[in-house]
């Protein structure tokens, strides 16, 4: 039940088909069409500051004026979220208030996210980490949730 984008470059379609296929019948998955769980998700802009550059307020007020749809502040950070179309004029506004972020790219969120269980989630992080093996493969996305008592369970 967990949809995975997954986005690659390549010079050998075909290969890098195969490869990906593989993983996922390996782990128990099915390759299915391109942009079939598209719909799932929405495609975002998502821009990371570290937390100690402005207050989580100035961050919020700078955000919005700049564009963007939110932005949320924690102790790691503040990560502000706009619409794929405003994300340059909102990066190059904030890029203006705070200088150069620590990450800015475009990523695909979510609309709703499963909950693994330790069986799943385990499976599933080994499915994630042969995609990212793949040189071909620039970017995974997923709608899966681990819980930190399953993730510590797996890390023990």
């Amino acid at each position: 039940g967990v949809a995975v984008i997954v986005e690659a470059l390549t010079d050998n379609r075909n290969r890098t088909a195969s490869d990906v296929r593989s993983a996922f019948t390996k782990y128990g998955g099915n390759l299915g069409e391109t942009g079939s769980v598209n719909f799932m998700f929405d495609q975002v802009g998502q821009i990371i500051y570290p937390a100690d550059v402005a207050s989580a307020d100035e961050v919020f007020e700078a955000a919005l004026e700049a564009g963007a749809q939110d932005a949320q502040s924690s102790d790691e950070g503040h990560e502000i979220i706009c619409a794929a179309n405003d994300f340059n004029e909102v990066r190059e506004g904030l890029e203006a208030k705070f200088g150069s972020a620590e990450s800015a790219v475009l990523s695909w969120k979510p609309q709703n996210t499963i909950e693994l269980d330790a069986d799943s989630a385990g499976t599933m992080l080994k499915l994630i980490d042969a995609l990212e093996d793949n040189d071909d493969v620039q970017n995974v996305s997923s709608n899966f949730e681990i819980d930190d008592d399953v993730l510590a369970q797996l890390a023990g």
